[in-house]
């Protein structure tokens, strides 16, 4: 089989040990170098200290893996030309030779194919604004409405369109549920606006849920786990707002289109939040793998019983 999972993780989920996904486009493409690499060590490290094991997830040299040692980590956080790869584009890497790193829905199918249930990331990709002209949506929703896996998040990035985003993983059967809230986060913002219809308070609820699913066995779909980043490491709803209003007359102004709309969203709001956003990403994305290692942990207990 092509995808390498590493022996750590290999031996964990063979003994039915707590194991959780990592994306690795945060590494590559979403910090400054050299603060990436300590970024994803410690992401890493927080796993461990909840007392799951990471599986960081790259493609290197066409070569799919899912769990990566340290200098394969480095690799990821230092080569230049790691590309950034969604699921679909793991064919075209894997027969090219090529290195990447993977966003949300190829980590997530990389995972499951290897036997991990639980994966922990920033923020989910969503329906676009202005998708009745552009028709853009993030491939993320409609993998994760065919893969079993539960996604640990702060929502889906603000940026997007966030009403329009619900509503599409209501149509596609992705179940959604907001962790010690009603509301659902905005990624860097801990409340959208937007209520979620299910809530759940305890790691163990959430493990419950995925028995249920397990128990129906009804199509494979993802559940989704929105927690919110805490209210003292938001970035300011103000800020926020006027921030986003510039940069998106920004984007139309220089006639910003497709694939390129988001990077330029996102880097806008760094520079001119003075980095404020990009703390609250690193935030919510150190509460979510704390989380999803304690989820992943009642997982492995539930299992076991």
């Amino acid at each position: 089989m092509i995808l390498t999972v590493s022996e750590e993780v290999r031996e964990a989920l063979a003994a039915g040990r707590p194991v959780v996904a990592l994306e690795s486009t945060i590494i590559a493409h979403g910090l400054p170098r050299p603060r990436n690499l300590r970024v994803a060590t410690e992401l890493e490290a927080a796993v461990r200290r909840e007392g799951a094991v990471p599986a960081t997830v790259a493609v290197l040299d066409g070569r799919p893996r899912v769990g990566l040692d340290e200098e394969q980590l480095a690799r990821v956080a230092r080569e230049d030309g790691v590309r950034k790869l969604g699921h679909r584009d793991l064919p075209l890497a894997v027969a090219s030779g090529a290195s990447g790193a993977t966003t949300v829905s190829a980590t997530a199918l990389l995972a499951a194919l290897a036997g991990v249930r639980v994966f922990a990331t920033g923020g989910l990709g969503g329906v676009h604004r202005e998708w009745t002209v552009t028709q853009d949506e993030s491939a993320d929703l409609g993998l994760l409405a065919r893969t079993g896996i539960t996604v640990v998040c702060a929502g889906v990035k603000s940026i997007l369109d966030v009403p329009a985003t619900l509503q599409r993983l209501e149509t596609l059967g992705v179940a959604v549920a907001g962790y010690g809230t009603d509301r659902f986060p905005g990624f860097y913002l801990s409340d959208s606006g937007h209520p979620v219809d299910w809530r759940l308070d305890t790691p163990e609820q959430v493990a419950e849920v995925m028995r249920a699913q397990d128990a129906l066995g009804g199509p494979g779909s993802a559940l989704i786990v929105a927690n919110p980043v805490p209210v003292e490491e938001q970035l300011d709803p103000g800020l926020h707002a006027r921030v986003l209003d510039g940069a998106l007359r920004a984007c139309e102004e220089e006639g910003i289109t497709g694939q390129a709309v988001t990077p330029f969203l996102l880097d806008h709001l760094v520079r001119h939040t003075d980095g404020a956003s990009l703390a609250a990403n690193l935030a919510a994305v150190r509460g979510n793998v704390r989380l999803a290692a304690r989820v992943a942990t009642a997982w492995a207990g539930r299992e076991g019983a």
